[in-house]
């Protein structure tokens, strides 16, 4: 352990800028920034997350989704995928109803409201994703699941909750315009 003059423990290096770790760190760079603009979507969107968008293209696609199927699907965990459901029934955009042959199943759908608000939308950064994850071979796929489970471990984030991207509950924050701030009451 390496002490500051101030008798406090001096943070670690930072790893070597090899290729591979500056590659490693400009990707993730690219994927944050790709999250983080369509993350919270503007009015004229109806100021849907990414995540919410992609969970509604999802239900739009295989209407009678039940949620452990729409969980498959958005290759996220059960209980991350009902939080998000569980906001779009409040907004209105989704419905659930029970399973015909099976009481006990409750099965998912658009509201009339759920189809427009994903009409036309391009896809969201977290589709992408998806996709491109995908296209890897199952052995790629293995490989960077171990790499990131060991960097995160390595990093101290192993126990961090893994919600849908920037569904943590917190309320999105609107942009709004130098006039509009100007005109506002106060």
């Amino acid at each position: 352990m390496l002490l500051t003059s101030a008798g406090s423990e001096a943070p670690a290096a930072p790893p070597l800028a090899d290729d591979a770790t500056l590659r490693v760190m400009d990707g993730l760079r690219r994927i944050v920034r790709a999250l983080s603009s369509s993350a919270h979507s503007g009015p004229r969107d109806g100021g849907l997350s990414g995540a919410q968008i992609f969970v509604l293209r999802q239900i739009a696609a295989v209407p009678g989704l039940a949620l452990g199927e729409l969980a498959a699907r958005t290759l996220s965990r059960q209980s991350t995928v009902s939080e998000v459901v569980t906001k779009l029934v409040t907004r209105g955009l989704v419905r659930r109803t029970t399973r015909a042959a099976d009481a006990r199943q409750t099965v998912l759908s658009l509201t009339p409201r759920g189809r427009h608000a994903v009409a036309r939308k391009a896809p969201t950064a977290p589709e992408r994703l998806a996709k491109g994850l995908a296209a890897l071979s199952a052995a790629r796929r293995a490989t960077l699941a171990a790499g990131l489970e060991a960097w995160l471990a390595a990093a101290g984030l192993a126990d961090t909750p893994a919600t849908m991207f920037f569904e943590d509950g917190r309320a999105p924050r609107r942009r709004t315009s130098k006039a509009s701030r100007r005109h506002a009451p106060r």
